[in-house]
């Protein structure tokens, strides 16, 4: 899908709420986040996160975050 670039953690407790995602041009396509120049970023809820190691899995596969409302995009 992307590399994470961030966290948006909730400051009144500490528990991050979002990862910040740099879409790979396929994903940013297929989500219809491509920009003209540059890369897109969203938001992916921590609620579809599986599992967290030297690569980060999704409980959503990308057919399921593109017909859904799950992600947003990053307002980086």
């Amino acid at each position: 899908m992307g590399e994470v670039k961030g966290a948006q953690i909730d400051p009144k407790t500490w528990q991050v709420k979002y990862l910040e995602v740099k879409l790979a041009a396929d994903a940013a396509s297929r989500l219809g986040k491509k920009k003209r120049f540059g890369s897109s970023n969203v938001c992916v809820p921590v609620s579809v996160v599986n599992a967290v190691a030297g690569v980060i899995t999704l409980t959503k596969s990308l057919d399921e975050l593109e017909s859904g409302k799950d992600i947003e995009e990053s307002k980086d």
